[in-house]
């Protein structure tokens, strides 16, 4: 019987198959190391290995990159080339890229300009507030602008209050923000002129408190930092019995600025306190600062407006205000995670390096600064400046090779110190870490940025080990179902293996 000639065909083509199945199912293990990695290396990948295979983990997407912080050396890599949501990790490659490129020293400036002259005590012209992005404005500020027109001699504007916000696109939220977000502080607008009530510098938000009536039955007394007509509250809940529990639920109505307050508060209670995010903040900043001109004993004259328009080129500044340093902005930005400040510098950076103050071109600033650091802009994908986006993408050993490389850069102290400090009680040291790694030697070392998101969280810093060595880590988990707390405990086991760790 013959041989049927493609039986020989069929053969060598099953031995292809299985050779490249061979080869595939160990291209890529599950832990990478250092080739001819010494034991301690091994060692570590062992204990960490271990720590990724926790079940809460199961379904997830983990990305875990460690580097020695002298030579970049990849150490340890689990999915570190992984494209991964970063959250609010996001925020290093933003502070990377304001520090190289508008400096330590930079500062947001607000001005009050004329178009107009100033006879006897009457100001005879209209009257600008012209905001430049400053974060850290606050009602106080104002007050300041407003005893410098007093102590210039105007009693009387006879024109109208503008406000122009122009240094910035009028695009108010980033493309991906939730419009469940945009109510509070987490998702504030974004303008060129805006207001923080205190010194978190939450630009663009109003601080709401529910204190209880003075009896059962009464509708609970609302404050409002700073005092400002521009919302409207409507107040539907009540005080009650002190055998109740507090319910109080504060939330603006999508596309107003009316805030809305549900719920119970208990008579001798504890108050009730949140940040409300306003719409349209550069309104709610000329309210604010027409109350200062009041109280300076500033009028404006017959029929005047309060609006918002841009100001002539040839106006004459009267008094400005400047921010305090981009170096010192970058404590509450960091250490608080403060959302609305990664888009602020990032519509500054386009501003300042392509002339535009939008997230397009900000964004772009941010990737030629962090490519010229060594990250892969292939592997990249940037949404905003905060992390608030679930499109952001960014691989593990990207983040930990970007924390290698900035260590030459002229302003990486800057830079450390603004990333919150394990275990460090102090709200401004230890900000996000405060209540993590608290003891043993992870505290006051693990100096990393967190990040959380719906499905997301990420902490990526440094790290000394127990016998010197210096090392720069990511942790990316992506797509986790459950307790957040739960996960954070595995990012914390991990940073404090590498703390406890010899070579």
């Amino acid at each position: 019987m013959k041989t049927h000639p493609y039986w020989k065909l069929g053969f060598f083509a099953l031995l292809v198959v299985l050779l490249a199945f061979l080869l595939l199912t160990n291209q890529e293990p599950t832990a990478v190391t250092a080739t001819n990695e010494p034991a301690e290396t091994t060692n570590l990948s062992n204990k960490l290995t271990e720590i990724l295979d926790d079940p809460l983990l199961d379904g997830t997407t983990t990305g875990v990159s460690v580097r020695d912080a002298d030579t970049g050396a990849l150490l340890f890599s689990h999915a570190g080339d992984h494209r991964l949501h970063p959250a609010s990790n996001m925020k290093l490659l933003t502070t990377v890229a304001a520090l190289e490129k508008l400096g330590p020293d930079y500062q947001f400036t607000t001005e009050v300009l004329t178009d107009g002259k100033l006879k006897g005590n009457v100001l005879q012209g209209n009257l600008y507030l012209k905001g430049k992005g400053d974060p850290t404005l606050q009602k106080t500020d104002l007050d300041r602008l407003a005893a410098d027109l007093n102590a210039a001699g105007i009693k009387t504007i006879k024109g109208d209050l503008i406000g122009d916000d122009s240094w910035y696109d009028d695009v108010r939220l980033s493309q991906d923000l939730n419009w469940s977000d945009e109510s509070f502080y987490t998702g504030a607008q974004v303008s060129a002129l805006s207001l923080s009530p205190n010194e978190d510098y939450d630009a663009g938000t109003v601080i709401v408190e529910v204190y209880p009536g003075e009896k059962p039955g009464e509708k609970p007394i609302v404050k409002l930092i700073p005092e400002t007509d521009y919302v409207t509250i409507a107040n539907n809940a009540n005080t009650v019995n002190t055998n109740h529990s507090k319910t109080i639920n504060i939330e603006r109505e999508h596309g107003s600025n009316t805030i809305v307050i549900d719920g119970e508060i208990p008579l001798q209670g504890s108050r009730a306190r949140t940040w409300i995010a306003v719409w349209e903040p550069t309104g709610y900043v000329l309210d604010v600062f027409q109350k200062s001109l009041a109280q300076h004993g500033m009028t404006f004259y017959g029929n005047s407006t309060t609006t918002i328009g841009k100001t002539p080129a040839k106006a004459t500044v009267l008094t400005s205000r400047n921010s305090m340093p981009l170096s010192d902005l970058l404590i509450p930005f960091m250490k608080l995670s403060n959302n609305g400040h990664g888009e602020l510098l990032t519509k500054e950076m386009g501003k300042v390096i392509y002339g535009e103050g939008s997230w397009d071109r900000g964004l772009q600033v941010i990737k030629d600064v962090v490519t010229k650091f060594g990250v892969n802009g292939e592997s990249t994908l940037f949404r905003d400046g905060s992390g608030m986006s679930h499109k952001n993408l960014i691989p593990a050993n990207n983040l930990s090779y970007l924390l290698y490389a900035v260590q030459e850069a002229d302003w990486f102290p800057d830079f450390k110190q603004s990333l919150p400090v394990a275990g460090n009680a102090e709200r401004m040291v230890g900000g996000t870490l405060r209540n993590r790694m608290t003891d043993g030697l992870a505290a006051n070392n693990v100096l990393a940025k967190t990040g959380s998101l719906t499905g997301v969280s990420s902490l990526s810093g440094y790290v000394t080990t127990k016998d010197g060595k210096r090392l720069t880590f990511s942790i990316l988990i992506n797509n986790y179902l459950g307790n957040s707390s739960t996960i954070t405990a595995i990012e914390d086991k991990i940073a404090t293996v590498l703390a406890n760790h010899e070579f």
